[in-house]
């Protein structure tokens, strides 16, 4: 009787123990709530913040050097950066593990670029760039899951898996290009279909500084400012191409003057309010019939070139970290979003735990998706075109090609 009795005795105190438990934590969270509640009705709805001056050429004006953030923008921007900078390091993971094959370019470190560069432009406005393009696919609005397929070379990818990591489209978005610079002549076509249709969009077509130096972007500069044609050429200067820094590289290492005749801006493009104001100055410029315009990106990549260039035979490790940690593009929003009120720490951290989870999950989707058929190989050659018989590797074996 005496052991029954101690049994319920202890099952009673295990309840008072979780009735008081399960009130203490309901107590913390709703605490919790509370301080969260608060710190979101003390927060600003916007902040100005100073930029660094651009350098011009053959300017009467500049962009200004004071840019408005709102909140909800300071929020979507450093959504993307981390999005992207995640992706790209999820994409070395998977190369690593040889489930991405082939040439792969990551982006990490200039995170400020293509996200100041796509706020400042309209959706119908055309992009073009180079091979690193995995960051620019997605601020044209591939969601992640769909670049990493390609990547892994999945029937869900951007491209149905067929391009890989250097020839990503959508939408008003020409891609990666694989050749060096190749891109700058097409982007400034597109430029040049905008005015005879008379869109009254723009073309962007990036190159790196690598690319300056190839001959076709000089002849694109010129038939650009003799037809005025909308185009804005921005060269991504990360300082090395591929193990050749660009004071080994190049006699004039001002790539903004290089147009000759072109105006030109040359700007910090770690700092995402910069590229964003210097870009919205650009694009007015091109949409007021003013001809073509070049912009310079001080930027810096964390990678190597590619996945062969361990990055550090021509640069030093401390060089790295250096910039990591006086110039993380990432680093430098949060800060000036927190220090301004626009948002927590706590707040940003849930943004970074869900980008994780999201990054997660799209790896997931790309490792298990589908491979396309053989059967497909053909297909999606023309736009809008009736099939036709493709043949194969063998003369008597023919695919059927069909948009």
């Amino acid at each position: 009787m005496k052991k029954g009795l101690g049994f319920y005795t202890i099952i009673f105190r295990m309840f008072v123990y979780l009735s008081s438990s399960l009130r203490c934590l309901a107590s913390n969270n709703a605490a919790r709530a509370l301080v969260v509640l608060r710190n979101y009705a003390n927060v600003a709805s916007e902040a100005s913040f100073e930029t660094k001056k651009c350098d011009g050429f053959l300017l009467e004006e500049l962009p200004p050097t004071t840019a408005v953030l709102t909140r909800d923008q300071g929020l979507a921007y450093y959504r993307k950066m981390q999005t992207i900078r995640r992706m790209e390091l999820k994409a070395d993971q998977l190369y690593k593990q040889k489930i991405i094959r082939g040439f792969c370019h990551l982006y990490d470190g200039q995170e400020a670029c293509c996200v100041g560069i796509e706020a400042a432009l309209k959706p119908e406005d055309h992009l073009i760039t180079s091979y690193r393009d995995h960051a620019f696919t997605f601020t044209r609005g591939v969601p992640v899951k769909n670049i990493l397929a390609e990547l892994t070379g999945r029937r869900s990818g951007c491209a149905k898996g067929k391009g890989g990591s250097m020839h990503m489209y959508t939408r008003n978005f020409y891609g990666g290009n694989g050749i060096v610079g190749a891109q700058v002549p097409l982007g400034a076509g597109v430029a040049w279909a905008c005015k005879y249709a008379g869109t009254g969009g723009v073309s962007v077509a990036l190159y790196g500084d690598g690319a300056a130096n190839q001959g076709q972007i000089f002849e694109t500069y010129n038939m650009a400012a003799l037809w005025k044609l909308p185009c804005i050429f921005i060269c991504e200067n990360n300082r090395y191409g591929m193990g050749t820094s660009v004071e080994r590289a190049a006699a004039s290492t001002d790539y903004y003057k290089r147009g000759e005749f072109i105006p030109g801006l040359k700007l910090d493009g770690m700092d995402v309010l910069c590229v964003r104001e210097a870009t919205k100055f650009a694009a007015e410029h091109c949409r007021a019939g003013k001809g073509p315009i070049l912009m310079e990106l001080q930027t810096y990549r964390f990678h190597g070139h590619s996945m062969s260039d361990p990055g550090i035979s021509y640069r030093t490790r401390e060089e790295i970290q250096e910039v990591k940690r006086t110039s993380d593009p990432i680093s430098l929003l949060k800060e000036k979003m927190v220090n301004s009120n626009l948002a927590s720490v706590e707040e940003l951290k849930d943004i970074d735990v869900a980008v994780r989870k999201e990054i997660e999950e799209a790896a997931q989707f790309a490792t298990t998706d589908a491979e396309p058929p053989m059967e497909d190989i053909a297909n999606h050659i023309y736009y809008k075109e009736p099939p036709f018989e493709v043949r194969g590797c063998h003369q008597w074996i023919k695919y059927k090609s069909v948009c």
